[in-house]
């Protein structure tokens, strides 16, 4: 597996390469590149490819994989890291989930080189990127005006996924089907673990959600052989969690929304997350919870309409231990000074 080909370039062992794999012109004839960065270490081992941006306005793992890139520790590395920050380079110009075809990449894999030009993408990825690939971890965020505590999306029935899942070391495991056209579908097919991490939400920086991105695919790589284990191990403050079972929380009318229980949270059956109301405030209509669990995603737009999706919620067993290993991973990553407060009708004094 020494041998590592992608774009048409050679890249031996030991060696940093940055690369611009050519994917389709836009109509004003200006060649459009996905770029990627490859990092062999001396000694052959697993090869890890780590991607961003498949919805083109996802920014999170963008920044986590500039960091990622900066980490001393891969200095030491055995096997390869292909890294590719924008796959949707598209979408992220446009500061859009979808392709110029309105399509979404992630609902068009493993792809054809004769499709859509969403389906020929997926193919040019599937054909250079996961096919050089013995393991994978893509980056997301909630879509626009949601947001999502940080979270691994997986097929935890997989004994080796699942250990990855583990190790990356978030407090929250998601067990996740397989969706239909998705990477993590494809990469499956080609026996290939594989990570969903989901933090933040669309257009936005946030920053415990890129921290906690670059320490859990350090954590990875450690698991995998990929970089020396720590010698001291630092004693977990929170063993991660695996859910079965989520349910969005829709909102009853329409409205503006005050949110009254932040991500995070541990909530019980009807309890009171949040009320909607007319402008005036003459009209409110509380919005509760349909089961006790936790909070891992809501909406951050108050601006409400009947039906609209407004908290996620997680039925989990142990629910206290849950919110504390939710708050320990917080207090942990969060920049200090930051808070993370829900709505307040205090008076103003």
């Amino acid at each position: 597996m020494a041998l590592l080909t992608i774009g048409g370039v050679d890249i031996p062992l030991g060696s940093q390469i940055n690369l611009d794999l050519p994917i389709a012109q836009l109509h004003t004839h200006t060649q459009v590149t996905m770029p990627i960065r490859v990092w062999r270490g001396k000694k052959d081992g697993p090869r890890l490819f780590v991607s961003a941006a498949i919805h083109g306005d996802e920014l999170n793992g963008v920044e986590i994989i500039r960091r990622l890139m900066n980490q001393k520790a891969l200095s030491r590395l055995r096997g390869t890291l292909i890294a590719i920050p924008i796959v949707n380079i598209y979408g992220l110009i446009q500061h859009s989930r979808y392709l110029p075809d309105r399509r979404d990449l992630n609902r068009n894999f493993p792809g054809h080189e004769r499709g859509s030009l969403a389906s020929r993408l997926a193919n040019l990825f599937m054909q250079e990127i996961v096919s050089n690939a013995t393991h994978g971890i893509d980056l997301h965020t909630g879509a626009l005006h949601r947001n999502n505590l940080p979270q691994i999306r997986a097929n935890m029935k997989d004994e080796s996924t699942s250990q990855l899942a583990h190790a990356f070391g978030v407090p929250l495991l998601i067990d996740s089907q397989l969706r239909d056209g998705s990477l993590r579908e494809a990469a499956a097919e080609f026996g290939i673990p594989m990570l969903l991490y989901e933090a933040g939400e669309a257009l936005r920086f946030d920053e415990v959600s890129i921290r906690a991105g670059v320490k859990g695919i350090i954590n990875v790589m450690r698991s995998l052989g990929m970089l020396p284990a720590i010698k001291r191990k630092a004693v977990k403050p929170y063993e991660p969690i695996v859910v079965s079972h989520t349910s969005w929380v829709r909102a009853p009318e329409s409205g503006i929304f005050r949110v009254l229980v932040p991500l995070g949270s541990r909530v019980k059956r009807d309890q009171l997350l949040g009320v909607i109301s007319s402008p005036f405030g003459d009209e409110e209509y509380e919005v509760n919870a349909s089961f006790s669990g936790i909070v891992i995603g809501r909406t951050s737009l108050p601006l409400i309409n009947e039906g609209d999706a407004l908290f996620h919620v997680a039925r989990v067993q142990g629910i206290r231990t849950a919110e504390e290993s939710v708050e320990s991973f917080t207090e942990e990553l969060a920049p200090e000074g930051t808070v993370s407060e829900p709505y307040s009708d205090a008076p103003i004094i």
